[in-house]
């Protein structure tokens, strides 16, 4: 556990980049608020991903689609405040920098105005100007190339990319052009494992892999999948390592249970009759005299 006393140092983009050089595999998490964010940071997750992902797992959506840039802010502020080692990385949501690389530029750098170091955007070969454009005046940006949640409906669901040679070469190009507009590293989404090994040898930025198998310079996750708090969700590649909605609900039904029987509160939960004058209305509910 780090030690409040001490602020850790910062991952930064050199750093990711250094990682890779030395082999050392990077862990990525998803992250939508500042309580998670911080068990995410302390536990050593070298990356937080404000993930448009919030759209499903948070706010019971069928897709990204639907999440607004106000909504990413919002939670990017509330990652913010949560993490003190982890980079954060802003995932741009749909419209935000497809329309104009000026627009994306805007957008952009709200997300470093609100807390994120970082930005993530979708798309390979005609995203390479835009990627361009904002590294150009100092936004770090990460690509995402493969499976692009963004275009479910262009490719017919959430489907497997890069499975014939064609295909593959595709998500090659994409790659390449992604690294050659300057962007620090690179999502691998849901692409066989001997196409995501070749794309990271042919890469000299990290690639973070999300159902690409374990030849990826890293590893990401929506944090609600790993925990198991999506109980009606479970991809191929995720490992569950908690099975928290069950855990969960198992202890609000022993609250409605313990309420209804009138067993909570206890007594050792209730505020007895103060011997002293009440507290000043300076002190606040439940504060140090309460």
């Amino acid at each position: 556990m780090t030690d409040p006393k001490r602020a850790p140092l910062r991952v930064t983009v050199p750093s990711l980049r250094e990682r890779k050089q030395r082999a050392e595999p990077i862990s990525v998490l998803t992250a939508y608020d500042a309580t998670f964010a911080r068990l995410f940071d302390e536990a050593g997750i070298d990356v937080l991903l404000v993930g448009d992902s919030l759209g499903m797992v948070v706010q019971g959506l069928p897709s990204t689609l639907a999440v607004t840039q106000e909504e990413m802010l919002y939670h990017t502020r509330a990652v913010a405040r949560g993490a003190r080692r982890a980079l954060i990385v802003g995932d741009m949501p749909f419209l935000t920098y497809q329309v104009s690389a000026e627009e994306a530029l805007r957008h952009a750098g709200q997300f470093l105005q609100h807390g994120a170091h970082a930005v993530k955007l979708e798309g390979g070969v005609t995203m390479a100007p835009t990627i361009r454009r904002l590294v150009d005046v100092g936004i770090p940006v990460m690509g995402h190339v493969g499976l692009t949640p963004q275009s479910v409906h262009a490719m017919g669901g959430f489907k497997v990319q890069g499975k014939t040679d064609e295909d593959a070469e595709r998500v090659l190009a994409d790659a390449r052009a992604v690294e050659d507009a300057g962007a620090f590293a690179i999502v691998l989404e849901g692409i066989p494992e001997a196409l995501a090994a070749r794309v990271t040898g042919a890469l000299a930025i990290p690639t973070i892999g999300i159902g690409a198998g374990k030849a990826c310079d890293g590893q990401v996750l929506v944090s609600y999948d790993m925990l198991g708090l999506t109980a009606d969700l479970r991809p191929k590649f995720v490992k569950r390592y908690a099975e928290l909605f069950d855990v969960a609900k198992q202890a609000a039904e022993r609250y409605a249970d313990e309420v209804k029987r009138g067993v909570f509160p206890g007594p050792e939960h209730t505020f007895g009759a103060a011997a002293r004058p009440a507290p000043t209305v300076s002190g606040g509910a439940y504060g140090p005299e309460d």
